[in-house]
């Protein structure tokens, strides 16, 4: 079944299809399994991500980690329902020391990544490349709005513990991320990159089915009896079927977002909604780079004065602004 918009009612006589087997890149696809009370999104990315990557050319295990961090920032700012942005950023003492993901709603993603070349080694992993930190996740609603920022500890882990830490703590919603990143080689040997990742959430409407276990207490003395909750059969047999998804079937050019979720849920009733699109596109300009380079100190911007010129890049899209020293605001 397909609707507008995932908040929209849907009645028992609304139209059943077979799934498209169109595969349709850089879009998110809400979704809802109602029998086991389950709501998703499922991205896909092709072009747009291959963009954002290749503009900076990034080692291949830097460009998949910020490749996954754009697909969760994807899942989790898509839910915005209204005009804002969704910033995640991870501040780490691992190879990749820093990474942002900036999404501005209603789709426009743009990212950044900040590596140790002599760091990275062969076979490390995503937890291994970010070390140990932070992984901040903020929504900025605009000026006149407080902004909402989460904050999760990294050790060690992957961004998917991360989400998954993150969700536990502090929506305490039931949730499962996948997440996954690769390179497709076409013709004439060129490589591009491709990602896909899917967020799954149980959202019952009794509050007392979607109840989980206390937190672990920490340092409580020994003998402290932990507090235990029987996970609901509904949900234990939602986390066993996004558990059976492969990152083939997450990145594959030619399965749709349609084929994947009725291949996973078609037993139990799968309804789709309509696409929501992502483009690759930074929010740089000549007139904000001009206008924060007037909000640097005097003593800044002359030191920024090289042969007779001011040359600033952007760090997401890599474009270079020139400026001359007067229009640079030097004295």
């Amino acid at each position: 079944m397909v609707s507008d918009s995932p908040d929209i009612k849907i009645t028992p006589e609304a139209p059943v299809r077979a799934p498209s087997s169109v595969p349709v890149d850089d879009a998110v696809l809400p979704f809802e399994v109602a029998s086991l009370d389950l709501r998703g999104r499922l991205t896909r990315l092709g072009p747009a991500l291959d963009d954002i990557l290749t503009k900076h050319d990034y080692p291949a295990p830097v460009g998949k980690l910020l490749g996954e961090a754009i697909v969760l920032a994807t899942l989790l700012g898509t839910a915005l329902k209204f005009e804002g942005r969704f910033i995640l950023q991870t501040q780490t003492d691992g190879p990749v020391s820093f990474l942002i993901v900036d999404f501005q709603s209603p789709d426009r993603l743009r990212a950044y990544a900040r590596y140790d070349t002599r760091r990275l080694k062969d076979g490390q992993s995503s937890g291994a490349l970010l070390g140990k930190g932070h992984l901040a996740m903020t929504i900025d609603q605009g000026a006149d709005m407080s902004r909402y920022q989460g904050l999760v500890a990294l050790d060690g882990g992957s961004l998917e513990d991360a989400a998954h830490e993150y969700f536990l703590r502090s929506e305490q919603i039931p949730t499962r991320v996948r997440l996954a990143v690769g390179e497709e080689l076409r013709g004439g040997g060129k490589h591009r990159w491709r990602a896909g990742g899917m967020l799954l959430q149980f959202l019952p409407k009794s509050p007392e089915r979607a109840r989980q276990a206390d937190l672990h207490p920490g340092d409580a003395p020994d003998g402290t009896v932990t507090h235990t909750v029987a996970e609901d059969d509904a949900w234990v047999e939602g986390q066993s079927l996004i558990g059976t998804v492969e990152d083939v079937e997450l990145i594959d050019p030619d399965l749709s977002g349609e084929r994947l979720l009725y291949r996973l849920f078609h037993e139990r009733g799968v309804r789709v909604f309509t696409p929501l699109p992502l483009r690759a596109q930074c929010s740089c300009s000549r007139e904000a780079v001009s206008a924060m380079l007037k909000s640097f100190a005097p003593k800044d911007r002359a030191e920024m004065v090289k042969d007779d010129k001011v040359v600033v890049t952007c760090e997401f899209c890599s474009s270079v602004y020139q400026f001359t020293p007067h229009e640079a605001g030097v004295e």
